[in-house]
């Protein structure tokens, strides 16, 4: 009997180790959006680390979190580690290349909860409406990320903070690009309000009898 159960656990574990080794050994999780805002504006919130407290969807999970930057100030070069709860975890982003108003390269260290390295990428493009963008995530599984992949949904869950960190940065851009337009108009017209009264004939005084 004993041996039968030796048995029945070792074809498990076999089976088991077969079926996580059948599993994708590379993974991409990509989300787009499409916001009314010149390019440069949510390009810049992405190349410069500083700026990600403001839309990145994990610093709201702990605001606590310990941030450090090092390396260039923004741009490749730029490095920005954190340290926080159980849901931020441990690691580090280099900013890898950043090629003006068309994309931005980071590797990104998780160290904790567990290691891994992933690149995430960043593209822009123009269109009528104003800026498409997308974030993208690729890595590899390992043995660990293939055993994890039989019960969570990579795409899914990382997906999701993906959604909620474009749909910061699309509001976030369109705030920006809506005060520039106002900016603009402002100074136009009080451009304009100069130019008029400086073009007005200057008035001769009426000498008194």
């Amino acid at each position: 009997m004993l041996k039968k159960v030796v048995l029945a656990l070792a074809v498990l574990i076999v089976g088991l180790g077969a079926l996580v080794a059948s599993r994708p050994s590379t993974f991409r999780v990509e989300r787009s959006i499409t916001m009314a805002s010149p390019v440069e504006i949510p390009f810049g919130a992405v190349n410069d680390f500083h700026k990600w407290r403001f839309w990145s969807p994990w610093d709201a999970l702990d605001p606590k979190m310990q941030v450090t930057f090092d390396g260039a100030y923004a741009g490749p070069g730029a490095i920005y580690t954190w340290s926080g709860n159980d849901q931020v975890g441990k690691g580090k982003m280099t900013n890898l290349e950043a090629q003006p108003y068309d994309s931005i390269r980071i590797q990104l260290d998780f160290l904790e909860p567990w290691p891994a390295s992933n690149v995430t990428t960043f593209t822009f493009k123009t269109v009528p409406e104003g800026t498409q963008m997308t974030w993208a995530m690729e890595g590899n599984n390992n043995f660990m990320g293939k055993a994890f992949s039989l019960f969570m949904d990579m795409d899914g869950m990382v997906g999701k903070d993906f959604e909620k960190g474009l749909a910061s940065l699309k509001k976030l851009s369109e705030e920006e690009a809506k005060n520039r337009r106002e900016r603009e108009a402002l100074m136009k017209a009080r451009e304009e309000a100069e130019a008029a009264k400086a073009a007005e004939p200057a008035q001769t005084a009426t000498p008194t009898p």
